[in-house]
């Protein structure tokens, strides 16, 4: 297994970043444009927002920004399925998707685990 699917600050950068590289390689136009920035925003903000997280000043303000990556991995995922929909790329998005779904559940245990904990 990879070292970094445990490392989730350097797991989520690199999500971040295979999502920019995968849509650099998209023909852009006024349908696939917001599209685009649409995804770009709440696939980074999950990584962002996980870094926020491990800086919290509290409990509360830990379950907020684990909550708000589950948020933005969700978002992030309705974005890619509307992408192959849209314009196909099944094949290159797999992983993508994949990855995506994983995150999803990590910050769905992540904030079930601090709520419990509350």
């Amino acid at each position: 297994m990879n070292e970094n699917a445990y490392n989730l600050e350097q797991r989520t950068r690199e999500f971040s970043v295979q999502v920019i590289r995968f849509l650099k390689t998209l023909q852009q136009d006024t349908i696939s444009r917001p599209i685009i920035g649409q995804l770009i925003r709440s696939a980074t903000s999950v990584g962002a927002n996980y870094c926020e997280a491990n800086g919290a000043s509290s409990k509360k303000d830990f379950c907020n920004k684990i909550f708000i990556c589950k948020k933005e991995a969700k978002e992030t995922h309705y974005w890619l399925d509307l992408i192959e929909e849209c314009c196909g790329y099944k094949k290159e998005l797999n992983h993508l998707r994949n990855e995506c779904v994983e995150l999803i559940r990590i910050f769905s245990k992540i904030a079930a685990s601090s709520k419990e904990e509350r």
